[in-house]
């Protein structure tokens, strides 16, 4: 994350939890970026990142780990779901050349 913070580029992360505990969180990790609260998961469904998913092998509702780049006017310029933290830093630095 620290790569990305040396860059023209901004990063923040929304999550269902109330934004006292989010703010527990981001101290305790010491953590950079702004913790979205977004308990009703309104900015999350603009973003297509929540509804139908499989987890076990159950369909049911629930956040899509994505990822979003958004250019410097404000447009998604490219839209990662379902993303897994393993590799997807360097999938990132190689997709946008960093």
């Amino acid at each position: 994350m620290a790569l990305f913070a040396t860059l023209a580029v901004g990063e923040a992360w929304t999550s269902w939890h109330q934004p006292a505990k989010l703010a527990k969180f981001r101290e305790r990790d010491h953590l950079t970026f702004p913790l979205l609260s977004d308990p009703d998961h309104q900015v999350e469904k603009a973003y297509g990142a929540y509804g139908e998913k499989k987890l076990y092998g159950k369909t049911t509702m629930g956040v899509i780990r994505s990822t979003f780049v958004i250019d410097p006017s404000g447009v998604v310029a490219r839209a990662y779901y379902n993303v897994k933290a393993t590799g997807h830093v360097a999938r990132l630095r190689k997709e946008l050349g960093v």
